[in-house]
């Protein structure tokens, strides 16, 4: 598990309305399902991988 300090926090900031299932399933992996929802996780290469492959539907909160 990851200490405090490596924590990111992901928010969805646009509906999933027209996306393909692809990044639908991405955003749902992230635990993402209503817009301006807000989800912690540890700040690792899958994660930001998983948020590299949406850019435009999610944004890293500070």
């Amino acid at each position: 598990m990851a200490k405090k300090g490596n924590m990111i926090k992901i928010k969805l900031v646009k509906s999933l309305i027209g996306s393909s299932e692809a990044q639908r399933r991405v955003v749902r992996g992230l635990g993402l399902s209503k817009k301006d929802q807000i989800v912690e996780h540890a700040d690792s290469a899958t994660i930001l991988g998983m948020v590299n492959k949406v850019p435009h539907l999610v944004e890293i909160v500070k």
